[in-house]
């Protein structure tokens, strides 16, 4: 009979090596083995269960994201250059102009957005929070959104992927993207662009932090001051987003 013993040793030679992660999908499979085995009667129990908490955590690594206005503006102006799909270019200029998540954007159907009214209607079921999440579309927003319509409104999709239209473009895309204009992981990832927003706009001294937590859709830890926050802010939000649009676009001019 195999003992938590047994299957820690070779787990840990496997940390020993710096390779955390490795270790720890490796104890779940080896426990999915077991339950396996428990279930059909080949094993009397699951030696895994009692290694939970004892294989190290590997420390995870803050995404990279720019903050320095010179530089985010370089890589705007990249951005703006960028000769690649359409679909893709549009992505890529939304991307740190509304600073959703990746996956929201990549998923977005064209059903969820009014831009005779300026809106961007997140539901729930594709928000982390699993709330719906409001995103006010400033000027620049719209003219790329009707621009894209007009190319490939046809399809279901906002960004669909230049093989197959009804899908959108695959999570590898924004990010090879970056990589060929020349900028390392190290230095941008789509998803840093809401630490650049955050951090940005934060240090502006323009707006209220509430406001742009609820821009981000970052959920409120507080209970009762979530409930009884002061609506969901819209009014400034619309008008900071329209700041943050002009603001960018001051930056690619620099």
């Amino acid at each position: 009979k195999l003992k938590p013993a047994d299957i820690l040793a070779p787990l840990r030679r496997v940390e020993a090596k710096g390779q955390y992660e490795s270790a720890r999908r490796l104890r779940s499979t080896i426990g999915s083995v077991f339950r396996y085995a428990v279930a059909s009667a080949r094993a009397e129990f699951d030696p895994t269960a009692s290694l939970q908490g004892a294989l190290i955590t590997p420390k995870s690594k803050p995404r990279a994201a720019i903050v320095d206005p010179k530089i985010l503006g370089a890589v705007l102006r990249a951005i703006d250059g960028y000769e690649g799909h359409v679909s893709l270019c549009a992505a890529l200029k939304l991307l740190p102009m509304l600073f959703p998540r990746p996956g929201e954007l990549r998923h977005a159907t064209w059903s969820e957005f009014d831009l005779d009214n300026a809106v961007w209607s997140i539901p729930a079921e594709r928000m982390k929070m699993c709330r719906p999440h409001l995103v006010p579309l400033p000027r620049q927003a719209i003219g790329i959104l009707r621009d894209l319509h007009a190319a490939t409104g046809n399809a279901p999709v906002v960004f669909p992927g230049p093989r197959a239209p009804d899908r959108p473009i695959s999570e590898s895309a924004m990010p090879a993207a970056l990589r060929y204009m020349g900028f390392p992981k190290e230095q941008v990832v789509p998803h840093g662009f809401r630490a650049t927003a955050s951090t940005l706009l934060n240090e502006s001294g323009k707006w209220n932090a509430d406001v742009i937590e609820r821009q981000l859709a970052h959920l409120e830890q507080n209970a009762i001051r979530r409930v009884y926050a002061r609506g969901e802010y819209m009014d400034d939000r619309i008008k900071m987003m329209q700041w943050w649009a002009d603001y960018l676009d001051k930056l690619k001019k620099a």
